[in-house]
């Protein structure tokens, strides 16, 4: 009994909190508003790689293969 509540107060979590942003902006006209979100993680996952790109370089430089 414990935990399905649990569960029922996750799921409900996710869905009526952390999704709420992306229910009011999937509805809207704009197709530059719905996808600046993707956008921006995009360029997260692009700096993060060119960052763990750079910090391989400098391990193998310093000789340890």
């Amino acid at each position: 009994m414990i935990a399905s509540n649990i569960f029922r107060a996750l799921g409900n979590f996710f869905t009526n909190v952390l999704f709420a942003p992306y229910d009011a902006i999937r509805f809207e006209d704009n197709w530059w508003l719905q996808n600046s979100l993707s956008w921006v993680f995009i360029l997260i996952t692009f700096g993060f790689f060119f960052y763990w790109l750079g910090e391989l370089k400098k391990y193998k430089k310093a000789g340890n293969e």
